[in-house]
């Protein structure tokens, strides 16, 4: 029994990884771009810890299957950016109903390491994943970093800080779109076992 479930190949999990970031993609870009209000903060961390189901269910699996890339990306996407996210967005509605202010400039030091990690596997993105999937990562790297830096007070509260918000908004809505497009691919192409959606190859050959 225990050689047939090693033997046991498992399918891709990664469509359903990059519909959870693409979820949370599309409500970060509700929230930054002042669609949503404060009130839709306690469901917006519902929906992140939802998310973080998904994607440490497809980061064991991917890593299960050898892939380091994916496997690593999606384990710390679901600790950080859906279980820690959502749990914070909980925890800062309850405390703001108390009048109590929490220090954000925590959060600023913990995204600049996330943004660290992104930026230096994106080459690892560039020639081992096809274009689209690079540029999800793309706007990713545009959005973490920013977030880190808003976080941490750089851009202070000014007309900086209200572009700085809107570029994260549409770089996320950027990367969540890409994410939809790939997860759209390879669950058609993979079911139905023909070539349905086409795309472009890596960008670093």
């Amino acid at each position: 029994m225990e050689k047939k479930i090693e033997s046991l190949q498992w399918a891709d999990p990664s469509p359903a990884g990059l519909v959870a970031l693409a979820m949370a993609c599309f409500t970060f870009f509700a929230v930054f771009s002042g669609r949503v209000d404060a009130s839709a903060t306690p469901l917006l961390g519902i929906w992140l810890l939802g998310g973080f189901v998904v994607q440490i269910a497809v980061a064991l699996i991917e890593l299960r299957e050898g892939n380091v890339l994916g496997g690593n990306v999606f384990l710390f996407f679901s600790a950080f950016f859906m279980f820690v996210t959502g749990s914070e967005q909980l925890i800062k509605f309850m405390m703001a109903q108390d009048g109590i202010a929490l220090d954000g400039r925590i959060d600023g030091w913990a995204w600049l390491v996330l943004a660290i990690a992104l930026l230096t596997w994106t080459p690892a993105y560039l020639k081992k994943s096809g274009a689209v999937m690079s540029l999800c990562v793309l706007a990713l790297d545009v959005a973490v970093p920013l977030i880190a830096l808003k976080d941490l007070g750089v851009f202070g509260t000014g007309e900086a800080a209200a572009t700085a918000t809107l570029v994260i908004a549409y770089a996320l809505l950027i990367a969540g779109i890409f994410g939809l497009i790939v997860a759209m691919a390879t669950v058609l192409n993979k079911s139905l076992g023909a070539t349905v959606v086409k795309l472009p190859g890596p960008i670093v050959k």
